[in-house]
């Protein structure tokens, strides 16, 4: 039995930051393959083409989009690495150089956000002692492990979430008559993007209305877009 003096430890928190990572890769790639693969579909099938020209295009750009996701996340996020990879190494040089310095300057970033100083200058030494770069690199650079960038797994997370969204429009192709293709196209990818919306809010904590109508804005924005200049190229060639 445990003493009745002896005190439970809090149970650890899940704080949402933590997705941050992968959550804005898959949203973004998901969103992107919903709404240019579906703007894709909706241009061509706009021009009077027929189904499989439509179906063509889709596949296309899933494939392509797909590839570009991930080739853009992989660069964007790899720089972002660089950069704090660079960062640690000059902070390491700097900890070899003067480490009475570096200890002043995390004790200054302390008091500056409301610890008295005497006790700033404690909490610094004892963090120091323990494990001195990864104190300044969370303290004075903003790195941490939650935060730091991750370049495979956003490309992964981006090329996979735009195959999945770009396969919902798709599949749409495959069921519509072709009469009816345009409407019901735009109006099942309209439907996946409040899906995506509500869940990506929900995801992040954020409000499930506003995200809803933020993506379904902008999915309708650029769908009529790409179906407008469609029949527009599809009656001039004619």
């Amino acid at each position: 039995m445990k003493r009745a003096h002896e005190k439970k430890l809090p149970d650890k928190e899940i704080h949402l930051v933590g997705r941050i990572g992968w959550l804005r890769a898959a949203v973004l790639g998901a969103n992107d393959g919903i709404i240019s693969t579906a703007s894709l579909i909706l241009g061509v099938a706009s021009a009077a083409s027929s189904r499989d020209e439509a179906l063509l295009a889709g596949v296309a750009g899933l494939v392509a989009g797909a590839m570009s996701m991930a080739a853009g996340e992989y660069v964007s996020v790899s720089s972002q690495a660089d950069t704090e990879r660079a960062d640690l190494g000059r902070e390491r040089r700097e900890l070899a150089a003067s480490p009475a310095r570096e200890t002043d300057e995390l004790a200054a970033i302390y008091v500056a956000r409301g610890v008295h100083r005497h006790l700033a200058r404690q909490v610094a030494q004892q963090l120091m002692a323990k494990d001195a770069l990864a104190a300044h690199a969370r303290d004075e650079l903003g790195i941490s492990e939650i935060t730091t960038a991750r370049p495979i797994q956003a490309a992964l997370a981006s090329a996979a979430t735009f195959s999945i969204g770009a396969a919902a429009p798709l599949a749409l192709v495959l069921v519509s008559p072709p009469p009816v293709l345009v409407p019901v196209v735009a109006a099942g990818s309209l439907v996946f993007l409040a899906v995506l919306g509500f869940v990506g809010a929900r995801a992040g904590g954020a409000g499930i209305v506003r995200g809803t109508i933020r993506v379904t804005f902008w999915g309708t924005l650029a769908m009529a877009a790409t179906t407008g200049l469609g029949f527009l190229f599809g009656t001039v060639v004619k």
